[in-house]
């Protein structure tokens, strides 16, 4: 379960870098909870094409975060907003983060 959460916030912040097939395979394994074999079905390819092109994508989505460090970052700010008590940089750091 930490995995699944942990590769769904790095699509939501690297996704757009991914190729249309990479989101369409990563979005149907992991947020419509379709197995290799369905997918294989729905796209008329084989289950191992299915798996290799999700350990790619995944391999993709950490590769980013290891170079970029954005989903590392948004954690750190996160935790610092729960600790300020000024109500203004609490809601400008919140505003950073949204971006």
């Amino acid at each position: 379960m930490k995995e699944l959460v942990y590769y769904t916030m790095l699509y939501d912040i690297y996704g757009n870098l991914l190729t249309d097939k990479q989101k369409e395979y990563f979005e149907a394994y992991y947020f419509n909870n379709l197995s290799l074999s369905e997918l294989a079905s729905i796209y008329n390819i084989s289950r191992n094409a299915i798996h290799k092109q999700l350990k790619e994508t995944i391999k993709r989505l950490e590769n980013y975060e290891d170079n970029l460090r954005l989903a590392k970052k948004n954690e750190m700010l996160e935790n610092i907003i729960e600790t300020i008590s000024d109500e203004e940089i609490k809601h400008k750091l919140q505003e950073v983060i949204s971006l």
